[in-house]
């Protein structure tokens, strides 16, 4: 549970206040939500508004909404300037819609279907399946296909939330050696046309099912790298594009068991060189008893995949060997994701 900044930490409260604050960390998550939800940061972008005035916005009951804002500013989000008004923080601030880096569809997802599925662990740890499929009877993706306006919000979420790990990422790797990089399940395209621009002596291959290319055009035709980057449609369980020196997947991966990742891995073997590069870009988890977002991400993975799951560095490299590669180095970011460099041998 999030605490302000003038509560006592976890290390110098009694250990029964400390696992009170853990468990009670969805109040805060689902009051996020709500928030989220309803749209109040727009609301207060351009200053602060009485609770009663965001209540008429929102066609919901005043008395409520200022409960709801006066807990949510407790832990930092939102500000009560004077009784009963309200304004952004810099963590507020995440929450609105059209800027940068916006958390809005984030925490929305978060806080719908994955919250019901995280309800359920129970299930995934009693049987090892997916709580998500227990529930709604269908896997995630097929289920945004039958609804759409979640659908939707998901695609923003991920595009939103990967902009900022796309600077990250291209920031922290050094990709001005690599002549052509072929982006395997690469979305839409916002990480490669990212790292085009930033190198631009480079060629790229976006490989994608045949549904997300036809998106995918726009957003590389508005990044103006169409003429260094081929959209090129296909399954990575068939066979991926040749011709590039550095195949890079990311997120892609912590998607499947080990022997569905091997099959991905060896198909990229297949189309590579002798010395050419494979990046997997994910979470790795630490040893031991270190804190790390990845021990948690990878239960979340769990509870929506089946056979979903961040792994260790022990792990990728057994998996790397296993498809003829070494693994050379890991490279982390500041956002907890890593670069994971492989040599094809």
């Amino acid at each position: 549970m999030l605490q302000p900044e003038n509560q006592q930490t976890s290390q110098s409260v009694p250990p029964q206040v400390a696992i009170m604050q853990m468990a009670t960390g969805y109040w805060v998550s689902q009051s996020l939500y709500a928030a989220a939800k309803f749209g109040i940061a727009d609301l207060l972008k351009d200053g602060s508004k009485s609770y009663d005035k965001l209540a008429t916005a929102t066609a919901v009951k005043p008395q409520p909404l200022y409960r709801l804002l006066r807990g949510l500013a407790s832990v930092g989000v939102f500000s009560e300037t004077e009784p009963g008004y309200f304004t952004l923080t810099p963590l507020a601030a995440c929450l609105q819609t059209d800027i940068i880096g916006s958390m809005r569809a984030v925490v929305t997802i978060l806080g719908e279907e994955e919250y019901q599925a995280w309800g359920e662990i129970l299930y995934s740890l009693r049987t090892g399946g997916s709580a998500f499929e227990h529930i709604y009877r269908m896997p995630l993706f097929q289920y945004h296909a039958q609804k759409p306006e979640q659908g939707k919000t998901f695609n923003e979420a991920m595009t939103n939330y990967w902009s900022t790990e796309d600077f990250e990422i291209v920031t922290s790797y050094d990709f001005s050696g690599i002549h052509k990089l072929v982006d395997i399940g690469g979305g839409e395209g916002s990480l490669i046309a990212s790292i085009l621009k930033a190198n631009p002596t480079m060629q790229g291959i976006l490989f994608e099912l045949p549904n997300v290319i036809v998106g995918a055009k726009n957003l590389i035709d508005a990044e103006g790298v169409e003429n260094r980057c081929s959209l090129i449609a296909g399954d990575f369980f068939d066979s991926v594009p040749s011709a590039g020196d550095a195949y890079m997947l990311k997120h892609i991966i912590h998607n499947w068991e080990d022997e569905s990742a091997r099959a991905i891995l060896k198909n990229c073997h297949c189309a590579m060189l002798e010395n050419d590069k494979l990046l997997v870009i994910e979470e790795v988890i630490p040893p031991g008893n270190e804190s790390s977002f990845s021990k948690l991400f990878d239960l979340t993975m769990m509870v929506l995949f089946p056979g979903a799951c961040e792994r260790t560095e022990v792990e990728y490299r057994a998996l790397f060997e296993a498809c003829g590669f070494h693994l050379n180095k890991i490279h982390p970011t500041r956002v907890g994701t890593s670069v994971i460099e492989g040599i094809r041998v």
